[in-house]
């Protein structure tokens, strides 16, 4: 696939690895940019490449360090206008503050709607991100948004294995319409947990809605943070007599103990893709399988270049 030389993708430093597989499915280049820092630890940034009149696609995921990653997208995206590029695309494989999406109680921001913002004002056109946690941050930004899905590349790994006698399980309420696809593709049974959230780091599992005994198990979510909610489900389906218990989600975060409680867990499987790097010793865990979404989001790229459908990529 060759595209003209009126593109340019440049990679922040969030995950580089990502953009250079991204760059590889499209036959470009990695845009040339320079990313240093005062001695007082202010970003610099400094585009080599000469971007006027250009479609320029800036790649930076949200993960940790959020904040830090986050303020280099908006100086990129800052850079790229003030050098005249004819449109900025924001690619944001992983929406860092997008679970803080609404005051659920007194005196608390919507962060993902204040980073939308600084986003937008920062010079972004366009953005292109990838199972955000919430469908409606779409509705967030004033500009346009293309949401896409990690599914079908789990969907085709899963497929692959062929399981037998397959539950898909919704690791909470919130989750059911991602297990719905997933059902639908996979040609398995849904089971539901009805999950409470104790605080940001623990969660309690109660009750399955649906049949997990003598069956094969798979629980799917957009991410994986402390892996609180997936150990306890997983301990919970097994108790209940599920066979195998697979896991698979988009944005393996692993924040905290999270790699040793996988570990101690009784998942037979975990898999995860490559929207943000993983972390030493996550790359230990015997049972993890990453899956790369960098076709995806080159497809994506390429069609927002040539002004093509997003939505006929998962018809």
């Amino acid at each position: 696939m060759t595209l003209n030389n009126n593109i340019k993708i440049f990679s922040g430093s969030s995950n580089p690895e990502l953009t250079e597989k991204i760059c590889k499915y499209l036959n470009v280049p990695v845009g040339g940019a320079k990313i240093e820092r005062f001695p007082d630890g202010e970003k610099i940034i400094k585009c080599e490449d000469d971007v006027r009149g250009k479609d320029c696609f800036i790649i930076q995921s949200g993960c940790e360090p959020v904040d830090a990653n986050i303020i280099e997208l908006l100086i990129f995206l800052d850079c790229l206008k003030r050098a005249s590029a004819s449109r900025v695309t924001a690619v944001i494989p992983y929406f860092g503050y997008a679970r803080q999406d609404r005051k659920d109680e007194g005196r608390v921001p919507i962060t993902a709607k204040l980073v939308s913002n600084l986003i937008t004002t920062a010079g972004a056109d366009r953005v292109l991100a990838m199972d955000l946690h919430a469908a409606q941050l779409q509705g967030f930004f004033d500009i346009p948004v293309d949401h896409l899905f990690a599914e079908p590349v789990l969907t085709k790994y899963f497929k692959s294995k062929k399981i037998s006698n397959l539950t898909i399980v919704s690791p909470d309420v919130g989750n059911i319409k991602r297990a719905a696809r997933y059902v639908e593709h996979l040609n398995g049974e849904l089971a539901i947990i009805h999950k409470r959230r104790i605080n940001g780091r623990e969660v309690q599992c109660g009750e399955i809605i649906g049949t997990v005994k003598g069956r094969n198990v798979l629980m799917c979510d957009d991410m994986i943070s402390t892996a609180g909610t997936m150990c306890s489900a997983a301990k919970l389906v097994k108790e209940r007599g599920a066979k195998k218990v697979f896991v698979g989600a988009t944005h393996g975060l692993f924040c905290d103990n999270a790699a040793k409680a996988i570990a101690d867990s009784p998942i037979d499987e975990i898999v995860i893709t490559d929207t943000v790097p993983l972390k030493p010793e996550v790359k230990k865990i015997a049972n993890l399988k990453v899956l790369s979404v960098s076709d995806i989001l080159g497809e994506a790229i390429k069609r927002i270049h040539k002004n093509e459908s997003i939505s006929a990529m998962f018809r």
